[in-house]
């Protein structure tokens, strides 16, 4: 299956809100500290970190593109 995307110009909405970055790093933060996250949670830092991480690529593959058309 090929999925096409239309990227906009603006590829700073390629990131995590704010809101939802700072949840991360608790989250994070708090396993690095040696906190042992509950299973929803750990769940929820995986989700978000999978997000950062798609997002991410995303962004990439748009500054590519970018480059390629000018």
């Amino acid at each position: 299956m090929l999925l096409q995307l239309e990227l906009p110009s603006d590829l700073q909405r390629f990131t995590l809100p704010e809101g939802v970055n700072r949840r991360l790093q608790e989250l994070l933060d708090r396993q690095d500290n040696g906190e042992i996250l509950s299973d929803a949670e750990r769940w929820e830092a995986e989700g978000l970190v999978n997000l950062a991480e798609f997002l991410t690529l995303l962004r990439i593959r748009a500054q590519r593109v970018a480059g390629e058309t000018s």
